[in-house]
């Protein structure tokens, strides 16, 4: 069974559905959480649904105050064992209609601030010779997407990223690891007109949208004890879509 009891983590962007998700599962499963976000009112609807956690207000757009933001972070908790880098945000545009602040935003939060979060809590973790960071990403950082040069760039930066992460700290018994979610239940897929939904589960082999707790039950095995050998990884939570693309890109190809 997985426990957290005793460990203390930290959840980027856990207002959204699927940060939400992530919270509830480690505090169910006995750990101390911290969750940040930028919308105070949407943080404090987390707290009332998890009275126990600790929630900070912070913009990872400011980079020259990460490390300190980690290291306030570690204060409150009493240590850091676990980081779950899960904030981000896209600003779609077809690739010539793109401005550079549109690149270099989605860039700078996804990409930027996920290693700068990533190299402070590591040299946390070092101390106590013990950590786990895992980085959320997407499968459009495998397969692309139409209009989102910026944000699949940014999320197949992220693995590569954590795997030489993953291979410059694995005799630290610290690993470094990735979830990547396919299209899963939020706000988003909720408002989205009923065709291009219909279009997007005609896609996905299990022929469902999947959910945040689908993506935290991953989240949770790679930060805990039963993966300690898992290392520079990326497991797909997309049921069976990214496959399916595999598939379809082979028969062209061939073709």
């Amino acid at each position: 069974m997985i426990d957290f009891k005793n460990k203390k983590i930290l959840i980027t962007g856990a207002t959204g559905g699927i940060g939400g998700a992530l919270v509830k599962k480690f505090v169910s499963l006995g750990g101390t959480v911290l969750g940040t976000g930028t919308k105070t009112e949407k943080l404090e609807l987390i707290k009332k649904d998890n009275p126990n956690i600790k929630i900070k207000k912070f913009n990872l757009i400011d980079h020259s105050k990460i490390e300190e933001f980690i290291n306030t972070a570690t204060n409150e908790l009493g240590g850091l064992d676990i980081l779950i880098n899960n904030a981000g945000m896209n600003l779609d545009n077809l690739s010539l209609r793109m401005k550079d602040e549109e690149w270099k935003k989605v860039i700078d939060i996804n990409l930027t601030s996920t290693f700068l979060l990533s190299k402070y809590a590591i040299k946390n973790m070092l101390k106590n010779k013990f950590g786990r960071v895992v980085n959320i990403t997407s499968i459009v950082g495998h397969t692309g997407n139409l209009g989102q040069a910026n944000y699949s760039a940014s999320k197949a930066a992220i693995i590569g990223m954590s795997k030489s992460l993953a291979i410059e700290y694995a005799k630290k018994n610290i690993t470094i690891n990735c979830v990547s979610p396919g299209f899963i239940v939020s706000d988003m897929t909720t408002n989205i007109a009923e065709k291009v939904r219909e279009f997007l589960i005609s896609r996905i082999p299990m022929g469902k949208l999947g959910s945040g707790e689908d993506v935290s039950n991953c989240v949770a095995f790679l930060s805990s004890e039963l993966a300690s050998y898992v290392t520079g990884e990326t497991i797909h939570v997309n049921g069976g879509m990214y496959m399916s693309w595999q598939k379809n890109r082979k028969n062209l190809i061939t073709n």
